[in-house]
């Protein structure tokens, strides 16, 4: 997946089909229409430009994920921290706890993540 950012109206078709798939493609223009008051050429515009990028596939009008929603944001995510933080996750949650202290329960969520993900395990 080469582009991690969706524009904000991209982002919003992407959680309609999500919520929705497998949704046809004459029914998702409804409820484009309904819910974004798009047009069908907008919402078939948007459809083919997320299918490029990899999120989605619309085999015989039958509209699908390529990648859930978890996959793509924690793409997303892996991208940012590579690219913001040169691939340093330590870089990365370094500044997002700056100026604030973490709860015990958190403190004991990240060490059972590193735990559990640890390379010498």
């Amino acid at each position: 997946m080469g582009d991690y950012k969706l524009a904000e109206a991209e982002e919003r078709f992407a959680e309609i089909i999500w919520a929705r798939e497998p949704v046809t493609s004459p029914e998702l223009v409804k409820i484009c229409e309904k819910e974004m008051k798009w047009k069908k050429s907008t919402t078939y515009t948007m459809l083919k430009k997320l299918c490029e990028k990899g999120i989605f596939r619309n085999e015989n009008a039958l509209v699908t994920a390529r990648m859930s929603r978890e996959e793509f944001y924690g793409n997303q995510s892996r991208k940012y921290v590579e690219d913001v933080f040169s691939g340093s996750l330590p870089r990365f949650l370094t500044a997002f706890c700056r100026g604030r202290k973490l709860s015990a329960k958190e403190a004991e969520e990240m060490q059972r993540f590193i735990d559990e993900y640890r390379e010498d395990k």
